[in-house]
């Protein structure tokens, strides 16, 4: 339920307003614009008499919100929320260029791509310390000491990181790291989401590769209902049937995502695609779509990589690819 309030409000009578919701064991999510103030009622707000609350001098209206997502919701929220990290902000018109090697390997190796990556107009690097992987014994990430190197990365450069945790446990390792996201494989790691709500970090929360917007909407509503209102969302593809790359896709969720929530939306077209010759078409197709932000994966030595080699740029097609997307967003802004 939410309680759009009239224009001539004074601080005043929202504080009493906003206390007698609570009263009734209700929380109150207060939203103010250039031309709004929108009370967004949270919990069993079949305690509340909607009739009276509708007739209150200084409720413009009131209406039900039937999406089971709440503070997540364009209607609670009409206004995009803008995330601002260093200089970096992504949401509300802004678009953020994120993208560094998969996984952190040495010293040399992450602050030679990060150099190379804000010389060709990133605002955040991105790399793996922690490192799910489907096989045991594939490369793991170098966990604490990745988190170090990135750090380090971040002195020489200035760029802010952006970094996967995995374990609630580690949590601890993460208090310098910019942003923290939640990989596609903890998306409904709900105890993860409720730990993370508690900060006041910015979480990049990607798409499960198997679940719908609905649901991915639900987890960002569960690190919203512990307080953290700074979400990202982030599309990076759904197994489908489809097997002529290593996952699909899905830019309709771009726009979806857009009218149902206040929440920026960024793309991985790397981990979407698995093909480093789809990465570039893809990032702009994402940029076309009206993504605030695409993240993709570079690395100095491909080949060599320890993981995913076959979908990470080289920084030189990464500059490339920087040129064109910028070029997209101009044509359509």
């Amino acid at each position: 339920m939410i309680a759009v309030l009239k224009q001539n409000v004074t601080e005043r009578q929202i504080e009493q307003l906003t206390q007698w919701i609570k009263n009734q064991n209700v929380d109150v999510h207060l939203s103010k614009g250039k031309d709004y103030t929108i009370l967004g009622l949270i919990g069993d707000t079949g305690r509340i008499d909607r009739e009276l609350l509708e007739s209150l001098e200084i409720v413009e209206s009131v209406k039900l919100v039937s999406e089971p997502f709440k503070q997540v919701n364009r209607k609670l929220h009409p206004e995009d929320t803008i995330i601002t990290v260093g200089s970096a902000k992504i949401g509300g018109g802004h678009f953020a260029l994120i993208a560094g090697p998969c996984s952190v390997e040495t010293e040399e190796q992450i602050i030679e791509v990060a150099r190379q990556v804000k010389a060709s107009g990133a605002d955040i690097l991105r790399g793996g310390a922690f490192k799910p992987r489907t096989s045991p014994y594939a490369f793991q990430g170098l966990k604490g000491e990745g988190i170090r190197l990135l750090l380090e990365a971040k002195k020489v450069t200035g760029l802010p990181i952006v970094t996967e945790i995995m374990n609630i446990r580690s949590l601890d390792l993460f208090e310098d790291v910019d942003i923290i996201q939640v990989g596609a494989r903890n998306m409904q790691n709900f105890d993860l989401l409720q730990e993370l709500g508690k900060t006041k970090k910015p979480i990049l929360l990607k798409r499960g590769l198997a679940n719908t917007l609905q649901e991915l909407l639900m987890s960002a509503e569960y690190i919203m209902s512990e307080g953290n209102e700074n979400v990202i969302l982030c599309e990076r593809g759904i197994r489908t049937f489809e097997t002529m790359s290593r996952n699909t896709l899905d830019l309709t969720a771009v726009p979806i995502l857009h009218e149902l929530s206040h929440l920026p939306v960024v793309v991985d077209p790397s981990h979407a695609t698995g093909r480093v010759g789809l990465v570039p078409p893809m990032a702009q197709a994402a940029a076309a779509a009206g993504a605030d932000g695409i993240m993709v994966e570079v690395h100095n030595n491909p080949a060599c990589a320890l993981c995913d080699g076959a979908q990470s740029l080289t920084p030189a097609q990464f500059d490339e690819v920087a040129r064109k997307v910028r070029r997209v967003r101009e044509a359509i802004l």
